[in-house]
């Protein structure tokens, strides 16, 4: 299109905006031009988004997009396949019902989408759940088999075990024959991870959950630890951490800064740190654990009556696009 041209209505599409970093209130619908898919990219057609802690970040302005992607907030859709780019290599077909994970672009009508990103959605899972799927699920399943590599039968502690990626966590912990067992700040949240599969739950504002742990494993305490809390946690994460324990970080929720021995106290277990993101991984990456998602954990969403481990996306409430 020449600069002279401009973008007829058909080129056009609703997304969300943010003008200036701040409250829910910065937030606003515009008309933007429609992406195109390019070389290996499927354009989507979204019917329903979902609502991240990095979208929240990314509207203040602590969390920006990777250098070169959508600076649209979003980070996975579900939809149809409205065009095909150039160079794909499977079959979609117009109106195939898929979901996926982005690295932005999702608050808005359409996307356009690395065709390896892609999945089709389950068929007894409406549009809506599966939206609530893409990046909570994977980064629960990345964090668990890519990053800490959990085993059968191990104890594997969820911290904020009734959020997205708790609740996630929870479902896969136990898909993966491991035990799982959570923290929250709520006896509903408690229950409701309890509901989906949670061994115990402790709530960390009324009592230790490192004592708790240490008691629920007769002293053991966990092989794996999920923890998006980080700087407030560290000494009770340390002390209920099993000897050769996996304490995976993947967020700073209760702060960065840490004081104290948490070398020497790491070491006397010989447990190890590790440290995740998934949103600026590699395509590479995201493709291979979308292939190994698809291949291991999709298949349980799926009918009741077919599968005896079913996984379910949990939706707390839904919202129209005209009340950003």
């Amino acid at each position: 299109m020449s600069q002279h041209q401009r973008p007829s209505e058909n080129d056009m599409m609703t997304a969300v905006c943010i003008d200036t970093p701040g409250g829910p209130e910065s937030m606003l619908l515009r008309n933007v031009p429609r992406p195109q898919p390019e070389h290996g990219e499927v354009l989507i057609r979204v019917h329903a988004t979902a609502l991240n802690r990095a979208d929240t970040l990314q509207r203040k302005g602590l969390y920006p997009a990777p250098p070169g992607e959508s600076e649209v907030l979003g980070l996975e859709a579900a939809g149809t396949v409205a065009s095909v780019g150039p160079g794909v290599r499977q079959s979609w077909g117009l109106g195939d019902r898929v979901m996926t994970l982005l690295s932005g672009g999702g608050y808005a009508e359409y996307v356009a989408v690395p065709e390896e990103l892609l999945m089709s959605i389950p068929t007894h899972l409406t549009v809506y759940q599966a939206a609530a799927i893409p990046e909570a699920w994977l980064t629960a399943f990345q964090l668990l088999h890519f990053v800490a590599q959990v085993k059968e039968g191990e104890i594997v502690l969820v911290h904020a075990g009734a959020s997205g990626v708790g609740t996630a966590a929870v479902q896969l912990v136990r898909l993966a024959g491991a035990i799982p067992i959570v923290t929250a700040g709520s006896s509903e949240k408690l229950q409701m991870a309890e509901t989906l599969g949670a061994a115990a739950g402790f709530n960390y504002k009324h009592e230790d959950f490192a004592e708790k742990v240490s008691e629920f494993t007769a002293g053991r305490g966990a092989n794996v630890i999920l923890d998006c809390i980080g700087g407030s946690n560290w000494e009770r994460n340390v002390a209920c951490l099993a000897t050769d324990g996996r304490w995976v970080l993947y967020g700073c929720m209760g702060g960065k800064t840490v004081t104290g021995d948490i070398l020497g106290k790491l070491l006397s277990k010989r447990g190890q740190l590790l440290c995740s993101l998934l949103r600026s991984r590699s395509l590479q990456y995201k493709a291979d654990l979308v292939r190994a998602f698809s291949e291991r954990a999709l298949p349980h969403f799926s009918d009741p009556t077919s599968s005896p481990c079913r996984l379910r996306p949990v939706i707390d409430s839904m919202f129209s696009l005209d009340q950003i």
